[in-house]
């Protein structure tokens, strides 16, 4: 008999346990699984939506009571011998009963849990119910008994498996969840199930091998001969199973296969894998998965510099254009496949190549893996380990082993996955951040990363690349965050120091860096009643979760950009900030291709409504950031940067197609006088970059405050590179005339500029907040124009587009 899956999604209620230990509410109260106890609240009308102002305060007591989850389902014997409940994931402290009786205990978010109960399901109804203790007491508990362990934030989130996010961030919100987080079903099974599929993946010449690694649970009780067979591309090969087996391997060779790429460097050509389990010749089990060919290394070798971190995709060295990537929702049961399409189709419109799953979040969902594979973008999956010592003493070990366990075996046949690493900043923690002190001879996750998961990753994935940490220099002998070796992190130009000190790192690998901004316009207002909204106001102030923030972002823009009492001009002002750090720091590294290969930016997006780091916002809309970004990320990039004490035009190229370009290089006046030019002839193989020096005549200006070198591009690329700070330029009225044409749902805003118009942004959600413009972030030459397709904003007139402030511009900002 087959094996059947009966979901149990339906029928669910929540209720406090026991009633009246915290503010009055209804006994029973509908709940939806997948889904968490915040989200049946909001959805039965009994708390505000956290998100909104200040509300996360009042709410923090959600996180400090017990749950009580409830359904009932019907059930009639069906022949199967086995039954199983299936959770895929409980978050976290969870108790199960069906009728009544204790059938498990569980304290992982990230695993999942099977549990056998044939001996207890009764023929017509049955009561299931999941209690769920307080993630608070039980971390604050473990904490206690093993002594405290460093982290940046009093909250004990290394003390239990779950979400660490959760308990809040410098960028999140603390909403401690729990629930039945992802689905939950009934399987029935006879004789054997498959228990997981392993296609080991290489490519030999022009041919894809797969070792089919195929692990059964069979019954032992009467073990009959099976067969297992695998099935791709019309090529198929059986094995029958070992009596006593729990595990086979079936090889296969795909002659002649097309090989997967990212999306920047060719096609997602995918096949499916099936997998079937019978005995007798009548099926048991099968399963399909989705897979591609390719090989993902990481060079890591010794070379004259210290070493590398290169990632290769089918033998070629990629300069990887990354983003991290936290959770998209503090409730990941509200992230849909279509709010995941959304975001990976934004992150490849900037031109990502790869994003980093970050290890204060989840293992993501297997649509964004899924997606990932189909669209090309490779995914670099950190086990989730954040900025914390951990403990390494039971039961975490033995939580940890299992975590592992289940999502390496689940991840491991997608095409996009490039590499697991063991932790983010931890191993730098221990070395630096005064740890070692306060941990004395006590574990602090050590053990995990350099031994435990790499065995892990080891059995389960052995074609996998796995890194202990980031950053990491390749040796726990050795500092952890050197520009010389591995992977670095760059956190001193936000926290400490000049986003222009960018240009003093070349390292290996850049996996962080970043810089802040709010939210775009409409999600403030949205998420914010502040009137008048301030920069200091209390709800601007509480959506700030970085420590210092604003006074960051001040002392940042002290050094670059005027300053205002106006609040869209501020906001705007620190939209260009952001934008205009990140891209510095993109450029520069793209110009040290060859010993840099790779940048991946702090961060793509956000979870709820915030002044962060994200370059799309929480409620889905790119930031200015999004656009410098893409530029900064194009295939092909134009870059001025200082070398020698003169100026180098740099031609990066990471196409895999050879480029010829003629330059033209201007220095020119605000008014448009060409003070001085060259020409150059710029040829870039594919997956390379080029430079040449910039003559001394062009270079130097006369008025560093009233000149510009232009850089132009016959093919359409340009670059910019003023003399000053942009606060110090002797800007002139650019003389802005707006044109407005509509035609259907999309709109033409022609911005024209008599003098020179610096950072002219357009925030189109500030015309309706469903606009989306092509283009956000330009600079305009004098006697020039820039047009701005804007779609989903209706019609609007040239008036409106001034009187919202939709468009401003660093000479109209009022300066204070």
């Amino acid at each position: 008999m087959t094996l059947l899956t009966r979901p149990l999604s339906d029928g669910w209620s929540v209720s406090l346990d026991p009633p009246g230990s915290a503010p009055a509410l209804p006994a029973l109260i509908p709940a939806t699984v997948p889904g968490c106890v915040h989200t049946d609240l909001l959805a039965a009308g009994l708390i505000p939506d956290p998100y909104l102002d200040e509300n996360e305060v009042a709410l923090d007591w959600i996180g400090r009571q017990q749950w009580r989850y409830r359904t009932t389902f019907d059930w009639a014997p069906d022949g199967h011998e086995h039954h199983d409940l299936v959770f895929d994931g409980l978050d976290t402290i969870a108790t199960v009963f069906l009728n009544g009786v204790e059938i498990a205990s569980t304290a992982n978010q990230h695993r999942t849990y099977r549990v056998p109960v044939a001996g207890r399901l009764l023929a017509g109804s049955n009561e299931l119910e999941v209690l769920f203790g307080s993630a608070w007491a039980y971390a604050e508990d473990w904490r206690d008994r093993l002594g405290d362990l460093p982290g940046p934030y009093a909250a004990p989130y290394n003390f239990i498996r779950k979400m660490a996010c959760n308990f809040g961030w410098d960028w999140g919100p603390g909403l401690v969840t729990a629930g039945i987080w992802k689905p939950v079903a009934l399987e029935s099974w006879s004789t054997a199930r498959l228990s997981a599929v392993r296609p080991v993946i290489t490519v030999d010449g022009g041919d894809g091998r797969i070792d089919v690694v195929v692990d059964l649970e069979p019954d032992t009780v009467d073990m009959v001969e099976m067969r297992v067979t695998a099935a791709i591309a019309g090529i198929s090969a059986s094995m029958v199973v070992p009596r006593g087996a729990t595990s086979v391997s079936i090889p296969l060779t795909v002659p002649e296969v097309e090989l997967w790429w990212p999306h920047d460097l060719g096609p997602q050509p995918l096949y499916d894998l099936h997998v079937e389990l019978s005995a007798g010749g009548s099926p048991l089990d099968e399963r399909t998965q989705r897979i591609g060919f390719r090989t993902i290394t990481v060079d890591t070798s010794p070379d004259e510099i210290g070493s590398a971190f290169t990632i290769v995709v089918n033998g070629i060295p990629i300069f990887v254009r990354g983003a991290n990537w936290i959770p998209d929702d503090c409730f990941p049961s509200r992230v849909t496949a279509e709010r995941l399409a959304a975001r990976i189709d934004q992150a490849i419109a900037a031109n990502v190549n790869l994003l980093r799953v970050w290890g204060g979040g989840i293992f993501e969902s297997d649509d964004f893996y899924r997606l990932c594979d189909e669209h090309g973008v490779l995914v670099w999956q950190d086990f989730l380990f954040a900025c914390a010592a951990y403990p390494e003493e039971e039961p975490f070990r033995s939580e940890v082993i299992q975590e592992a366990r289940d999502n390496v075996t689940r991840l491991m046949p997608h095409a996009s996955l490039a590499l697991f690493n063991g932790a983010n900043e931890n191993i730098w923690g221990y070395q630096d951040w005064g740890w070692q002190s306060r941990i004395g001879d006590r574990t602090w996750g050590a053990g995990y990363y350099t031994d435990l998961l790499p065995a892990v990753v080891a059995e389960l994935d052995p074609a996998r690349f796995y890194y202990p940490g980031s950053p990491y220099s390749g040796s726990l002998d050795q500092p952890a965050n050197l520009d010389s070796h591995g992977l670095r992190h760059i956190w001193d130009v936000w926290n400490e120091v000049d986003y222009t000190t960018y240009a003093s790192y070349v390292p290996r690998f850049a996996a962080e860096f970043g810089y802040q901004a709010p939210p775009t316009y409409t999600t403030l207002r949205r998420a914010i009643s502040d009137r008048p909204l301030r920069p200091d106001s209390p709800g601007m102030r509480h959506h700030q979760k970085a420590d210092d923030g604003n006074l960051k972002l001040a002392r940042g823009a002290a050094a670059h950009l005027p300053t205002t009492a106006d609040f869209d001009d501020w906001l705007y002002l620190m939209y260009v900030q952001q934008a205009e750090a990140v891209r510095f720091g993109v450029e520069h590294l793209r110009s040290h291709r060859g010993v840099c290969m790779g940048s991946v930016v702090w961060q793509l997006n956000d979870c709820w409504p915030v002044t962060s780091w994200a370059a799309i916002d929480g409620d889905g809309r790119p930031k200015l950031l999004w656009y410098a970004l893409r530029d900064a990320y194009a295939d092909r990039l134009l870059t001025v940067q200082p070398q020698d004490g003169g100026l180098e035009l740099f031609g990066v190229n990471d196409s895999r197609q050879p480029w010829a370009e003629t330059v033209t290089v201007e220095r020119i006046t605000f008014d448009g006088t060409v003070v001085a030019s060259h020409t150059v002839e710029l040829s870039v193989p594919g997956l390379s970059l080029r430079s040449v020096q910039i003559p001394p005549d062009v270079a130097a200006p006369r008025d560093p405050r009233a000149e510009v070198l232009l850089v132009r591009g016959h093919s359409g690329a340009v670059a910019l590179h003023f003399f000053t700070a942009d606060k110090d330029l002797a800007l002139p009225d650019p003389e802005l005339r707006v044109e407005v044409m509509i035609d259907g749902d999309a709109a033409r805003i022609v911005v024209h500029a008599t003098g020179l118009a610096r950072h002219v942004g357009l925030q189109a959600d500030r015309l309706h907040p469903a606009a989306l413009s092509d283009d956000a972030l330009v600079t305009i030459r004098p006697g020039s124009s820039h047009t701005f397709t804007v779609r989903g904003a209706g019609a609007f007139t040239a008036d409106d587009v001034w009187s919202t402030k939709a468009l401003q511009h660093l000479a109209g900002v009022a300066r204070a």
